[in-house]
């Protein structure tokens, strides 16, 4: 239980209407979790205008309302607390009614279009099989040491944020990861935390639906450099156009890494095979279970974080060396009838192209190469033509199926993403609009040592189409599929 006073330390405040002694036993944004004695943000989002909920918020006993325009009636029972802006209102009083737990934790954020989950999750393991305790924020769920907690979004909102975060410091966590996403960052999801370290991985289209310009979600994540503190450290991909940029403003340690030019961490692949990659990381050779460049880099931003993060180098390369895939990353099974089936979740034209390259790089000249892609409703248009390009070029044969189709027509998004296939093409794929379908011609189509990729939903178990999500899970799918063949 916190005054408002408490709460209100470091918050611009432009107006305070009614009583400011009042104690404070909830915090939420969400009008269906009040209870007497909460305080409810009236947040404008992208859909809705929490300011609607202010009078179901006092009918439920709201004790504060912070809001950025003050209803016509104002009742005395309730303080109402006017600010510029709710949603960083918000983030500046969730840590203070934590106690801000951020600051308790060495907490590292990982930000970029791909490899966020990866990196964010193998530095979880990393760090738990050294016997540290650890958090996670993820793309798949939040880890508190070994307990679960599901979430859906890859940066959750402020106050679970800090729940969370306190809960780990009850718990003796010392260090958590945490994916930090652009829309995160352009929320003010972040606001208020205090980060250990940053780590950028690289920037390719994504997201356009939301930040309109590929400039724009650049800023954005440079935004979250620009807030670190001297005494961070930041990390950065350099073989990335955009690494260097993201520290241009940053007063935290600058550290880079990269396997084509010189760097603070550099690597080399010795080996790229199905059996793992091997890597030479300064005199370092490290065999790991990882597959692809792409992988590469994630292992060497995981060095180079445990490393700065104080760990031993010789520790750091062990760790590695037993480090094992995440979850619908480049995850893969071989059918009795020796087919190969890779489930990956890019989702991107660059995260498509890097998956789509590893295998090229190591399949034999007489394997043959079926995709299966589709992309998203709702989401970035330009990237579908893209991503139905990159597929059909590189691959023999493909398949455009659903993926998560939202609230859209999944044959809209599929015609949308054919006028990307070349004239030289067009022999090469087929659409089909039910994912289930699709993966079972896939499977059907294939021959002895063929390879199949289903991109584009990895760890995910569920479809959503209309608002609804039913489960599916390709890599269930596929293995109920070959099975029975």
């Amino acid at each position: 239980m916190k005054t408002i006073k408490q709460l209100c330390k470091g918050v611009k405040i432009l107006q305070i209407v009614g009583n400011e002694e009042v104690n404070i036993e909830n915090i939420t944004q969400n009008s269906q979790e009040i209870t007497t004695g909460t305080l409810f943000f009236a947040i404008k989002g992208a859909n809705r205008d929490g300011h609607t909920f202010i009078s179901e918020a006092i009918e439920k006993k709201a004790r504060v309302i912070v809001c950025q325009q003050l209803p016509e009636i104002l009742p005395k029972e309730v303080t109402f607390l006017k600010v510029a802006d709710s949603t960083i209102a918000m983030a500046q009083i969730a840590a203070n009614y934590f106690d801000h737990p951020s600051q308790k934790l060495k907490l590292v954020g990982v930000t970029g279009t791909n490899g966020k989950t990866t990196i964010a999750t193998l530095l979880y393991h990393l760090f738990r099989n050294t016997k540290h305790k650890v958090g996670l924020i993820s793309t798949i769920a939040i880890y508190i040491n070994e307990q679960k907690i599901d979430t859906k979004n890859t940066t959750p909102d402020v106050i679970t944020l800090n729940r969370r975060m306190h809960q780990m410091v009850e718990e003796g966590v010392t260090h958590c990861f945490m994916e930090v996403s652009s829309h995160g960052i352009a929320m003010h999801r972040i606001e208020g935390l205090s980060f250990a370290g940053g780590i950028f991985t690289n920037l390719t289209q994504d997201h356009l639906d939301f930040h309109k310009t590929f400039a724009e979600y650049r800023n954005t994540k440079k935004k979250f450099f620009d807030t670190l503190k001297k005494d961070a450290f930041a990390l950065t991909n350099i073989d990335d156009k955009n690494g260097n940029f993201m520290l241009q403003n940053t007063q935290a340690h600058k550290y880079n890494y990269a396997l084509r030019t010189y760097a603070d961490f550099k690597a080399n692949i010795l080996e790229n095979a199905f059996s793992g990659l091997v890597l030479r990381i300064g005199q370092q050779e490290i065999w790991t279970h990882l597959i692809g460049q792409f992988n590469a880099y994630n292992l060497l931003a995981i060095y180079a974080t445990a490393v700065l993060l104080g760990m031993d180098k010789e520790e750091v390369a062990k760790q590695i060396s037993e480090l094992k895939p995440v979850s619908g990353r480049f995850q893969y099974f071989i059918s009795a009838g020796n087919i190969t089936v890779i489930v990956d979740y890019a989702h991107t034209p660059d995260a498509l192209q890097n998956v789509l390259e590893t295998i090229k790089s190591i399949k034999a000249p007489s394997q043959h190469l079926l995709t299966l892609v589709g992309c998203g409703g709702n989401r970035d248009k330009g990237k579908r033509p893209i991503m139905a390009n990159i597929a059909t070029t590189m691959s023999d044969k493909v398949i455009f199926t659903s993926d998560n189709p939202r609230e859209e027509d999944p044959q809209t998004i599929l015609k949308e993403m054919e006028i990307g296939v070349n004239p030289d093409h067009q022999s090469k794929y087929m659409t089909i609009t039910d994912r289930r379908q699709a993966i079972k011609v896939a499977c059907n189509l294939a021959h002895a040592g063929d390879i199949i990729l289903l991109a584009g939903k990895g760890h995910e178990t569920y479809q959503e189409v209309k608002g609804h999500r039913s489960h599916f899970d390709d890599l269930e799918e596929a293995k109920l599929i070959m099975k029975s063949e």
